[in-house]
């Protein structure tokens, strides 16, 4: 199979090269057995803050309500394996830490919302690259850190976390 001067021949590359495709085709269909990712059912909603302002509630449901509330919209890609592993992760940790969908239990302190905000850190980049419109304007991030304040106050979570 070798040519002259110890090199693989053109066809024994081609068959390599085929093999290795077909053996990550392969693998690319088994992992979509992996139920990890794919079962989308959003919890229902116990109780939902009343927000201070709508564009509050507006720049929250368009750039934190999908991984920040029960109201998850699932875009194609979340029922294909790997990304589907990632998004339902994403997901999963986002409720744990805040859910405006569970108002009634206990959330972050607002100090904390407003750093992350101010950081740029919510919502996170890797989201706002493949969402078109969710990465916040300096004048977007004030009106929802001042929105969301105002709610806290007139309609505090159940508790806060760690406090």
């Amino acid at each position: 199979m070798e040519s002259e001067g110890g090199r693989w021949s053109r066809a024994s590359w081609a068959k390599r090269i085929g093999w290795i495709f077909g053996g990550l085709v392969a693998l690319f269909l088994v992992i979509q057995l992996v139920p990890y990712g794919r079962d989308h059912t959003n919890p229902p909603v116990t109780r939902s803050p009343k927000f201070v302002g709508a564009q509050t509630e507006q720049i929250f449901n368009d750039s934190c309500g999908d991984c920040h509330s029960n109201l998850t919209k699932w875009p194609w890609y979340s029922n294909v394996a790997p990304v589907s592993w990632l998004v339902q992760s994403d997901v999963d940790e986002g409720r744990s830490i805040m859910n405006f969908s569970e108002w009634d239990k206990p959330q972050p302190a607002i100090d904390e919302l407003v750093e992350q905000i101010n950081e740029g850190s919510m919502p996170p980049s890797k989201y706002t690259r493949i969402h078109s419109g969710t990465k916040l304007s300096d004048s977007e991030k004030q009106t929802l850190i001042n929105g969301l304040i105002a709610t806290y106050r007139a309609n505090p979570p159940g508790g806060i976390k760690g406090g």
